[in-house]
């Protein structure tokens, strides 16, 4: 149920990289309220970015009552994530992480999403934005039966 990634968190790594990876621990772990604890008070999550099921208007989700409010809505609904990091690129106050999230859902089912993943982070280290390039075809075409 742990987290996969591609690097080692006990090393001293740049501060959105840390902060990535606190987000996809807090998230495995099911801790809303250690994952909303982590944006600043203006941040936006954009996951995936554009319009989509989960931001009908492509606007993305701002402040914490509406990221909390995305978190009942997609991640609060998912059984166990598990986060397999291929690599990461840290630039500036900036990562973006490559990589698939698994999802397994009610039922027995689970969803493979790839996707490019980007924190930015101001210098407290909170997130000031999460943006996710995924595509929803693509993730939907890899529902199946898990297995594990």
């Amino acid at each position: 149920m742990g987290v996969d990634v591609c690097w080692d968190p006990a090393a001293t790594q740049p501060p959105a990289r840390r902060a990535a990876f606190r987000s996809m621990t807090a998230v495995t772990a099911g801790d809303k309220a250690a994952w909303l604890a982590l944006f600043a008070g203006d941040a936006v999550v954009e996951d995936p970015i554009g319009p989509s099921m989960f931001d009908e208007e492509g606007k993305g989700h701002h402040g914490q009552d509406g990221i909390s409010a995305f978190w009942d809505k997609t991640i609060a609904n998912v059984e166990r994530f598990q986060f397999t990091i291929r690599d990461s690129h840290a630039a500036g106050d900036e990562v973006a992480n490559v990589g698939t999230i698994t999802t397994y859902l009610p039922g027995g089912y689970r969803v493979d999403t790839d996707g490019v993943f980007v924190y930015r982070v101001r210098e407290d280290g909170l997130i000031m934005s999460m943006r996710a390039y995924w595509e929803t075809e693509r993730a939907m075409a890899t529902a199946r039966k898990a297995e594990d």
